[in-house]
């Protein structure tokens, strides 16, 4: 059974939505406030978390921040009340998986949990990956297990790192966009109004995580003014 952390200042959000999540058999906990919520998601491990921004004692920002700095796997679903461009750009990179804007759908909430805990690693329900891994270099990436070893050695990529790694991958040679990427990765429609950013932050930390030894730091070669290709 999942387990759903909830953190959220509103207690009626809280009430429904840990209502919903309980409806459809999801283990559920609550934390009011930042300190409480981070507490919680070092202690329990949950499978997924809903993150609001605006939390008393500790802010969103710093919850994600701290949690990343020690478990880079466990999807995040950030909440905000404010479409502020600056808020999602901060959010994603620090790892946030994916974002709703306040006042949103349960329906559309409860669609993207869904989504996000069916690509996870600690998912049983587990993605329709390709078999077998791919290597180049010293790296090997097991799309099934969603493990990435270099020099026999396990690296800790966070969710998205991984999910960018395997879309690049799969698409060797190929020059993907940004704007590609910021949809098919973070379900962004790049008329958002988000800039690309935050792909370049994860494009960053990949080369600085894989590259070296046998690898090239530009295995994901940039483009230029498009976006970048895979040619580990």
């Amino acid at each position: 059974m999942p387990k759903v952390l909830i953190v959220e200042d509103e207690p009626g959000l809280v009430e429904g939505l840990a209502h919903n999540f309980q409806f459809e058999g999801y283990e559920v906990e609550t934390a009011l406030n930042g300190k409480e919520g981070l507490k919680l998601a070092l202690r329990d491990r949950p499978d997924l978390i809903v993150l609001d921004l605006m939390l008393p004692e500790k802010d969103g920002f710093e919850v994600l921040r701290e949690f990343r700095q020690r478990n880079s796997t466990v999807p995040v679903l950030i909440l905000t009340a404010r479409s502020l461009e600056s808020d999602l750009i901060q959010g994603f990179d620090l790892g946030a998986d994916d974002y709703l804007t306040k006042p949103f759908s349960v329906a559309e909430l409860m669609a993207r949990a869904r989504a996000l805990l069916k690509r996870a690693p600690q998912s049983e329900s587990g993605d329709a990956l390709p078999p077998g891994n791919y290597q180049f270099g010293d790296v090997v990436i097991d799309f099934q297990t969603r493990e990435v070893r270099k020099s026999g050695e396990m690296v800790a990529l966070a969710f998205k790192e991984f999910e960018l790694l395997k879309y690049l991958a799969l698409r060797r040679g190929k020059t993907v966009s940004r704007e590609e990427l910021l949809q098919e990765i973070w379900g962004v429609d790049p008329d958002s109004g988000v800039t690309t950013r935050t792909v370049d932050t994860h494009i960053a930390n990949l080369r600085g995580k894989l590259g070296g030894g046998d690898v090239s730091p530009n295995f994901i070669a940039t483009v230029h003014k498009v976006g970048y290709k895979f040619v580990g």
